[in-house]
């Protein structure tokens, strides 16, 4: 049986790096451009949000005994498969792995306008993530 404790621990911190991350999402490309401080904080709250969503998929993955993902995207690619996200998510979901990479190692220059992108238009991803995986740990 999955660990509802230890999920919900990782919901509640996904939650808390949420809360932090809304007080940027309403940024200019040009203010974030500017601020390295900004930059630093927002890049790495998003790379810490991305690995809780992957944590969580790999438990829910490893306590149903599906199949082992083949990379951080693919994650996501299970829990699809298995109608525990849907279509639509998942897509949005392996951008945020593949961004991750690049975050993590600094395959290229993060653009400015991705990352305010995502701010403004991807952090309820993150809150629909939660719903599903919620959903699943009360089955």
């Amino acid at each position: 049986m999955v660990d509802r404790l230890l999920i919900g621990r990782k919901i509640a911190e996904l939650e808390r790096y949420l809360e932090q991350i809304s007080e940027y999402k309403d940024i200019s490309v040009k203010k974030y451009r500017k601020d390295w401080k900004i930059q630093r904080i927002i890049e790495r709250t998003l790379h810490l949000m991305i690995e809780l969503c992957i944590d969580i998929a790999n438990h829910i993955i490893s306590d149903r005994n599906l199949r082992m993902p083949t990379s951080y995207a693919d994650t996501f690619r299970v829990l699809v498969e298995e109608g525990i996200i849907r279509t639509s998510l998942f897509k949005r979901l392996e951008k945020m792995a593949k961004f991750r990479n690049i975050i993590v190692h600094q395959y290229e220059q993060v653009e400015p306008e991705i990352v305010v992108s995502i701010l403004k238009k991807n952090l309820k991803d993150f809150e629909e993530y939660k719903k599903a995986v919620l959903k699943v740990i009360s089955e």
